[in-house]
């Protein structure tokens, strides 16, 4: 297998877009699609301070790199959920975050959720579900929350995060087999700016998770390289097994499947609710100032109230 650019040995052979590279070649390769991405839909610019979501795993890390090496005005923001069941996740994980920014001369911010609200993700899974259920939504809420806020505090223009097309075909087909109306309407690659909420952006949606791993590894990058250990036998885990097996028969399909669903969006397929983000955008929580539905504290300050 020789790459395509120079006739060199290649490292990566991708056969959903018909290329193999060799080192040097891919680690050109990936940072000028991502760029091909911000620019085609208009993520940010180099103006532009944009706050990186950095878990310690490889997307997120890859990203960082990538923009960086672009020229991007980046700083990074690492939630510590306090997970350590059975391993010590998330301790590796800010570890691991605060050396990458370290060897990099990076900016990286640490918000240690025991310490600054009190209580971890496991805890607070305990108190409010007493146990019953895996703390994913939890986990979820509290981090959408908590970047937004600090966003926000931080006068960002853009939040990005290391999701890839993985994770979007994934996501994708979980709402479409529960044809979650309102989930699939918002699941555009860019979500604009709103009052009271900083615009969000994923860099990495059009690239495969093989792909962002390929980069991690040829850039030395050390990451944590395995899952938090409440994700094992996730529902998103499991679509992601099925959708490998049909991208392993049928290359590109998973990049398919996800552009034909963009397509879909800007045809109008599934409308946005606009009234429901204005309804949003005029209350808000008496505890933290964020937008809210609720008519009272918005469903974070509400897990501290139960």
């Amino acid at each position: 297998m020789r790459c395509r650019k120079c006739g060199e040995k290649a490292v990566i052979n991708m056969r959903q877009h018909r290329l193999s590279l060799c080192s040097q070649h891919y680690l050109e390769w990936l940072p000028n699609q991502v760029q091909r991405f911000i620019e085609k839909y208009c993520m940010f610019n180099l103006n532009d301070r944009v706050l990186v979501a950095v878990s310690g795993g490889k997307d997120s890390l890859a990203l960082w790199d990538i923009l960086h090496r672009l020229k991007y005005q980046t700083e990074g923001v690492h939630i510590d959920l306090g997970i350590d069941e059975g391993i010590a996740y998330s301790d590796v994980s800010r570890q691991t975050a605060e050396q990458f920014a370290n060897d990099n001369n990076l900016t990286l911010k640490v918000v240690n959720l025991d310490s600054d609200f009190g209580e971890t993700i496991p805890e607070i899974n305990r108190r409010t579900h007493r146990g019953r259920m895996k703390p994913c939504s939890v986990c979820g809420l509290v981090k959408r929350h908590i970047l937004n806020d600090f966003a926000q505090q931080g006068d960002f223009d853009v939040i990005v995060t290391g999701h890839n097309l993985d994770d979007e075909a994934a996501i994708l087909f979980a709402n479409t087999l529960n044809w979650s109306l309102e989930l699939l309407a918002r699941g555009y690659p860019v979500l604009p700016a709103k009052p009271g909420f900083t615009k969000k952006a994923k860099p990495f949606s059009r690239i495969y998770e093989r792909e962002s791993a390929a980069y991690a590894v040829l850039r030395e990058i050390s990451y944590v390289n395995y899952e938090c250990p409440f994700s094992i036998d996730s529902k998103q885990l499991h679509y992601k097994t099925i959708l490998n097996e049909w991208e392993d028969e049928n290359p590109g399909m998973k990049l398919r499947f996800y552009l034909h669903y963009l397509q879909a969006l800007n045809k109008g397929a599934f409308p946005w609710e606009q009234d429901k983000d204005e309804e949003i955008a005029s209350q808000l929580c008496p505890r933290c100032g964020q937008p809210t539905t609720t008519g009272g504290p918005c469903a974070f300050c509400h897990l501290f109230e139960i």
